[in-house]
């Protein structure tokens, strides 16, 4: 996120590692009122926040299906890892093959046997969605398309797509050839996160090669102006798909459709997506990382006192409107002691909107602390000794 709102939460210390009771007064008239989503006419559908992964809406997103041209973000990714890693570069002139130039389907029209830039290469397969692009840059980067494949199927177990299998560049149908709503949310989220100046491409809306102009397929960039992604896919098998990214204000979502009838259908029923999360739902910073959030007493250390918080920044997605009921309680250790170094955890933070917990993480400790001298060791243990012993009674 560019920019991001900060909430002033109600801060509760409860002394202890269990929880005692916390009782807030929440008025149950001011809950949350989300209506049921809309239908939406997919085989497969899925809407997350990008920063969050919370899944606002979904069906079956976990059910792998046949692709079509979603399989190229994929295609793309690895290009992009490869570009990072200095292996590829964009002025690299790659020779068009046979095999590349006979390629099937949507085409970027690159001719046999000559030499085409790996910049250009990349606008045809994310803005054309040229098949016969994606082999010629498989085939550069790997030497062939099934040991491209190979990379693909890397990258996706390493992503966390465990729903995945791809045997080619293109998502030409291919037998276990396949992948889901939710994995491709997970890939695409990666895409935006790791490699914006490749994802920047996908905003494009037209690309003209050898005197060949052609626009962007993904026509919700003409018709949301917050939308700047991603890739659409068709083949009888696999349907319509459709898998987009828009972001409003500090809040991006990713939505994926699979299998619609038509290009119409899958661009209504992504736009029905997008529109619904933006309206019901917000995402908001709430602490970031490495703030200090409290002042403990630390026991034989040669300070006095330790700031705690959080080693990661906690952004959560809720409810449009409610960010004002959220309630945060810190659960701290009753004793803290030295030696501590950064990052050792004391305690947990736990973050709830009326009975829902949103969110559970630890605490941790922002500085080190060595131990004390032995002579102020023995000061301190005495003042606890006398200090239980007076709290027992």
């Amino acid at each position: 996120m560019d920019r991001m709102r900060r909430v002033n939460l109600l801060l509760t210390l409860v002394a202890g590692l269990s929880v005692s009771s916390v009782t807030v007064h929440v008025n149950a008239a001011d809950a949350p009122i989300i209506p049921p989503p809309p239908p939406i006419a997919a085989s497969s559908y899925l809407l997350i926040d990008a920063d969050t992964q919370k899944v606002l809406i979904e069906n079956n997103s976990h059910q792998p299906l046949p692709p079509a041209s979603l399989t190229k973000i994929m295609t793309s990714y690895v290009a992009a890892v490869e570009l990072a890693a200095g292996r590829l570069s964009l002025t690299d002139e790659v020779t068009v093959s046979v095999g590349a130039w006979r390629t099937p389907g949507s085409r970027m029209f690159i001719q046999e046997g000559t030499k085409v830039t790996a910049a250009d290469l990349l606008k045809g397969i994310i803005i054309q969605s040229g098949n016969d692009a994606s082999v010629a840059i498989a085939e550069h980067i790997a030497g062939s398309e099934g040991a491209f494949a190979e990379m693909m199927n890397q990258q996706a177990m390493r992503l966390g797509m465990r729903e995945t299998q791809f045997q080619n560049a293109t998502g030409l149908p291919a037998e276990g050839h396949f992948t889901s709503a939710w994995d491709l949310a997970l890939l695409s989220q990666s895409l935006i996160r790791d490699f914006p100046a490749t994802y920047a491409t996908y905003a494009e809306r037209s690309f003209s090669y050898n005197n060949i102009e052609q626009t962007n397929r993904n026509r919700l960039l003409w018709r949301d102006r917050s939308v700047d992604g991603i890739k659409t896919g068709h083949t009888e098998e696999a349907g319509y798909c459709l898998v987009s990214s828009a972001v409003r204000e500090d809040m991006r979502l990713i939505a994926v459709v699979m299998g619609t009838a038509s290009d119409d259908a899958r661009v209504r029923e992504s736009q029905k997506l997008i529109s619904f999360g933006f309206r019901y739902f917000e995402t908001v910073l709430l602490y970031e990382a490495d703030v200090p959030l409290k002042q403990v007493p630390v026991w034989y250390g040669e300070v006095d006192e330790l700031a705690v918080g959080v080693d990661r920044a906690v952004t959560l997605t809720m409810p449009r409107g409610h960010y004002k009921d959220v309630v945060a309680e810190m659960i701290l250790q009753k004793q803290v002691e030295a030696p501590l170094a950064k990052g050792d955890e004391i305690g947990e933070l736990v973050i709830k909107l009326y009975d829902e917990v949103l969110y559970r993480g630890p605490l941790t400790a922002l500085d080190n602390v060595p131990e004390s001298g032995l002579f102020s060791q023995m000061a301190d243990f005495l003042t606890l000794f006398f200090t239980n012993l007076t709290s027992s009674d």
